[in-house]
């Protein structure tokens, strides 16, 4: 399964700094989440273009991550030719991340 199957995303830019927000579209999910798109998962899914460290923030009243990564950007809005300067569209590469399905909720909450 897509993580996109559990959450949406937004990115933002600041420098060579990409930060990517994941939210939970249900707040059942996001334990589930929360175990799987980690540091590591994320700084895996975009190696190929990032230059430095990622670092997760959790916010779980809101059900969302807050990924800051740096070095994502090829330097920086302002230094860099490609097509995505301020990484808007590395939300929707994080969403492509493939997770394992959670477990079967009874709905008995």
């Amino acid at each position: 399964m897509k993580l996109r199957d559990l959450a949406h995303a937004r990115a933002g830019d600041k420098g060579d700094i990409s930060n990517i927000s994941v939210i939970a579209h249900d707040i059942a999910d996001f334990d589930w989440i929360r175990q799987h798109v980690t540091e590591a998962a994320v700084a895996a899914h975009f190696a190929a273009l990032l230059t430095g460290l990622v670092t997760r923030y959790e916010l779980p009243q809101l059900g969302a991550l807050n990924f800051v990564m740096q070095g994502a950007l090829g330097g920086g809005v302002t230094r860099s030719l490609a097509l995505d300067a301020h990484g808007k569209s590395l939300s929707s590469s994080l969403l492509e991340m493939e997770l394992p399905p959670p477990p079967q909720r009874d709905g008995s909450g």
